[in-house]
């Protein structure tokens, strides 16, 4: 048993076609609002690369229609599973541009259900981080940072311990202010960008700071960092937030 799947994303961005397929369409772009490390060979005959904790899943490109349409995906596995991304975008006044993103796919199992929900709530996150980037920080690439937390046991505690460290207060809503504490005293204040039950999305003056729990993990801080302070750089290095969700959650 499994079931195909389509989730579409839209919004107008204060940025230029061009500015948008620098970010869909070449590594450091990726990096910049998408998870792990990318890698991307142009052309109608290219391949997207990703490798985020060591799963590094090579994606054929589709379709190459560069400033109009970029698609590629995953390779069909044995058991039928596949998941495919398409963008498409059209240049408006005013040196913006509408970006729709569709991802589909098939996913295997009987558990399919539940693994779409945290998928579709991951992909929510993913392209609301696109659509923040390409408003705030276009044209920059960023820093990509991960690190995965200690084993959550009990995952509302975990949310709720995060929110507190945080300065928040459930319901955590977009536009809400919030503040990172580090060793030595420093903070950062930001604001919630967006917020869903598995993701929370906050952006500083210079960094894009994303919490995910994906289906049946821990919670992993997966940013994007664009300072050129090296205090500010050293704070968002993968140790670095390695010891903060050990300090945090542990």
């Amino acid at each position: 048993m499994g079931r195909e799947f389509e989730s579409v994303h839209q919004a107008d961005v204060d940025a230029t076609p061009e500015q948008v397929w620098e970010a869909i369409a070449t590594g450091p772009g990726i990096e910049s609002w998408f998870m792990g490390r990318a890698d991307v060979e142009p052309g109608a005959d290219g391949v997207v690369r990703l490798d985020f904790g060591g799963y590094s899943p090579k994606q054929p490109v589709t379709a190459w229609e560069p400033g109009h349409r970029l698609a590629y995906g995953t390779e069909t596995a044995p058991d039928g599973r596949f998941v495919a991304y398409e963008f498409l975008l059209e240049g408006r006044g005013r040196a913006s541009t509408t970006l729709r993103v569709v991802a589909s796919g098939f996913l295997p199992g009987d558990d399919w259900a539940d693994e779409f929900e945290a998928m579709a709530r991951g992909h929510q996150m993913f392209f609301r981080t696109l659509f923040e980037y390409l408003g705030h920080f276009a044209g920059r690439a960023a820093t990509p940072v991960t690190a995965f937390g200690p084993p959550v046991a009990d995952r509302d505690h975990a949310w709720a311990t995060l929110y507190s460290e945080l300065g928040l207060s459930a319901p955590v809503s977009a536009g809400d202010g919030a503040s990172l504490r580090f060793a030595g005293g420093a903070a950062e204040d930001g604001v919630v960008y967006y917020v869903n039950p598995d993701t929370l999305g906050i952006r500083t003056d210079g960094a894009l700071i994303r919490f995910l729990q994906g289906f049946r993990g821990p919670l992993i801080a997966s940013h994007h960092v664009f300072t050129d302070d090296p205090d500010e750089a050293a704070r968002h290095t993968d140790a670095a937030w390695q010891s903060w969700l050990a300090r945090v959650l542990g």
